[in-house]
């Protein structure tokens, strides 16, 4: 809840510097003493707690995460367009030797309340999705369909391939005598802070052979390929960027967006904002959001933000936007996410930052299909 707070556009000028790191033809970071790069160093963790090295000649350390690219929905990206490695591909497409694991969960009904009760247990021998870490960071995106009204997921667990989840949910207003029309369905990702979620699998399971009449009933399902169809679209982003090289600062404009869908189970219109992360490399250094437009699934916000950044970092910057609907009541929901710079996944994000980048002083505006977050 925003309380009457405006957010407002400012530049990244009140911050604290940190040096400009350049490299040298054996491509090993140098600090430079001419320009700097304005954020806030304490959010960004560029800069180690530890002591800075003494003398002239020292080099700063900079934190380098693994980076991993991919999630299998609509723009599954085959390839990765991020330097650093790459990581195993979505089992959208794995053959059909490949494991996924195993979910185990329990279904019960509260008769006087006419509540479906799911509780998502855990997961067995899920798959490695992250080559650096051999490992995953699993979460579960539940459904029931065939309404799709009622969506739930679990916190992400980090690097594991046996989740203990243990979580439970309650869903109000089904009667007993429609359980058997239902299908609850499973969807087990791997979450990538820089790109779309990994899909691993999908676990769907009828009601019709379950009868919690009598108490919770066990289960234990394979998680298996996600049979691939037409997704949800999550709306359209426009935005434009424009980089200034003698000044080093990229402006960046929220335009518009269109075709949102709905997120509230009500129907009603949702109320959009747009929050915008800037990374360098894997650490976010600046952070913006757009005021909140009302009641509308084809918002105009037309604000800017204004960041420095010198030239010889740009191969390095990613912009994330993300689509967020506000509810005063519940937890506000991503609708969708567009990444543009180091970490694009998305052949249209590529060009359009190449574009802005080889088009120093010109605003480069172009609508993006957003992506599930």
């Amino acid at each position: 809840m925003l309380k009457g707070i405006s957010i407002y556009p400012e530049t990244l000028s009140n911050k604290k510097k940190i040096n400009r790191i350049r490299r040298d033809k054996n491509g090993t970071p140098k600090e430079t003493a001419r320009g700097n790069l304005l954020v806030d160093a304490a959010e960004s963790g560029l800069i180690g707690s530890d002591k800075a090295p003494d003398g002239p000649n020292a080099a700063p350390h900079v934190d380098q995460l693994p980076i991993k690219v991919d999630y299998g929905d609509e723009l599954s990206p085959d390839q990765s367009l991020t330097p650093g490695g790459s990581k195993t591909s979505s089992p959208s497409s794995p053959g059909d030797d490949i494991m996924l694991g195993e979910l185990t969960f329990s279904v019960d009904y509260n008769f006087p309340k006419k509540a479906l009760v799911v509780t998502i247990q855990e997961a067995h021998g899920l798959p490695v999705m992250d080559e650096h870490t051999q490992s995953s960071d699993p979460y579960i995106k539940m459904t029931i369909l065939p309404d799709k009204r009622h969506r739930v997921k679990t916190r992400v667990l980090r690097k594991t391939l046996d989740p203990v989840f243990d979580e439970t949910f309650t869903f109000y207003g089904i009667p007993y005598s429609q359980l058997q029309d239902l299908v609850l369905h499973f969807l087990v990702l791997s979450f990538d802070r820089f790109s779309r979620d990994d899909v691993i699998g999908e676990v769907m399971v009828p009601l019709a052979g379950v009868d919690p009449s009598t108490g919770k009933v066990q289960l234990t399902r394979e998680i298996l390929k996600r049979n691939i169809q037409k997704c949800i679209s999550r709306g359209e982003l426009q935005v434009s960027l424009s980089y200034q090289p003698v000044a080093q600062r990229m402006t960046v404009v929220v335009l518009k967006a269109r075709h949102l869908p709905k997120m509230d189970i009500t129907g009603l219109s949702g109320n959009p904002y747009v929050k915008v992360n800037v990374y360098y490399g894997r650490k976010r250094i600046a952070k913006k959001k757009t005021h909140v437009k009302k009641c509308t699934l084809n918002p105009v916000f037309n604000e800017s933000f204004i960041y420095d950044i010198p030239v010889d970092l740009l191969p390095d910057i990613s912009i994330e936007f993300l689509v967020i609907d506000f509810d005063r009541t519940t937890k506000n929901e991503v609708v969708g996410r567009l990444i543009l710079g180091a970490h694009s996944v998305t052949a249209g994000g590529v060009e359009h930052w190449r574009e802005v980048c080889e088009n120093p002083r010109k605003p480069v505006a172009k609508w993006h299909s957003l992506s599930e977050y």
